[in-house]
Formats: C-alpha cells, structure tokens, sequence
C-alpha cells in the first residue's frame, strides 16, 4: 500500500470516528430532548402529573377526601418557570417507585403561588392562591406540605402541616419524605434526618 492510499485510510478512519461522535451526540440529544418533553405543562405554566387532583382548592373538604380514600392530603406550592419544579417532575416524580407510591398514598392539590385560584384554608379563611401563599409564609417553590388525618376547623394550613418539603430533592430524599409521613414517623422519636440516613444507607 503506497503512502497516498495509506494516507486516504487514514483519513476516513478519522472521518469514520468524526461521524460516530456527532452520530452518538445527536442520540443522546434526541433522548434528553425526549424526557425533557415528557413532563406535562397545563395552561397555567405549570408542570402536570397524572395523580394530581383537580378539586375546588377548599383545604377541609380535600382532607376529607383524602382520608375517604384512605391517603394523605398533600399540597405542592409550584409556579411557572420554575427550575426546581421542572427537576422534579422530570428527574424525580416520574421514577415508578415515587409515581406508584404517590398515587397509591397521597391526595395532591397543587397551588399556584402567583395564582387568582380562590383557595379555602382550614379555618375558613378563602383568598386567591398567591395571597394564600403569602398568608402561609411559602418562599420557595417547589413547597409541599403534607397534612395530618384530621385537622381542626381554626388551623392555618401553614401551622397543620406535619412536615413540609421547601424545594427540590432528590430521588431518595423525596420517596423517604413519602414514607415517613404515611408511616406517621412525625409522631415518633426518630427524626427525618435519622430516619432518611436509615433508609438511604439500606437503599445503597
């Protein structure tokens, strides 16, 4: 083989591998692109997931609900645009485990911190979901706040909660979050950050 034909290979083995690398980055582009594209966003700007509730946002009949289904009341405070949001209803409500355990244990209501949405607390209280918002002190979205079995009649909801989320998490932190609340773990000795170190170390 002469230097020019030896040359030639050459060159179209490096174009070869050239081709390969964009072939596999378009791949992995197309795929990111894909699961970006998998979580729902309603007409409110806001991220969607199929087990959330679509209700008259009336805090006390919500929690009767719930427990008529034998879940808990859980309520996420999100908004447009949010990046935090978006990391979880991409990376981390979708995964089977979290997405199973939800639907089968939670009654979600989500809230829209800039919202008109008349919202109707625990004590009667009503206001559009951003005054609502602001009344329970919610500085970060994602927020949720998860809600004992029964209530009474003058709690703010802010002061109900039995535990509340502020932001994102991951994978584990939340599914444990999840547990710990169905598990009424709040009522016992073992703190969340115990519990979830627990958890995470047999988790691996």
């Amino acid at each position: 083989m002469d230097a020019g034909t030896v040359a030639w290979v050459w060159y179209f083995r490096l174009m070869e591998g050239k081709m390969m690398k964009q072939f596999w980055f378009m791949v992995c582009a197309i795929f990111l692109s894909g699961s970006l594209a998998s979580a729902e966003v309603g007409d409110d700007g806001l991220h969607k997931a199929p087990w959330m509730r679509d209700t008259f946002k009336d805090l006390s009949e919500d929690l009767a609900d719930a427990n008529a289904e034998g879940k808990r009341l859980m309520v996420i405070i999100e908004q447009r645009g949010c990046i935090y949001c978006k990391k979880m209803h991409e990376a981390v409500f979708p995964v089977k485990k979290v997405a199973d355990y939800i639907d089968q244990n939670f009654f979600v209501v989500q809230i829209n911190m800039f919202g008109d949405v008349e919202v109707t607390d625990f004590d009667g209280i009503s206001l559009p979901e951003k005054e609502m918002v602001r009344r329970w002190g919610a500085l970060f979205t994602p927020s949720i706040l998860f809600f004992p079995e029964s209530v009474s009649g003058d709690s703010v909801a802010s002061k109900a909660a039995v535990a509340t989320m502020p932001g994102a998490f991951g994978m584990h932190t939340t599914f444990n979050m999840l547990n710990w609340v169905v598990e009424h773990g709040y009522d016992g000795e073992e703190s969340f950050q115990k519990y979830h170190a627990r958890k995470f170390s047999e988790q691996g």
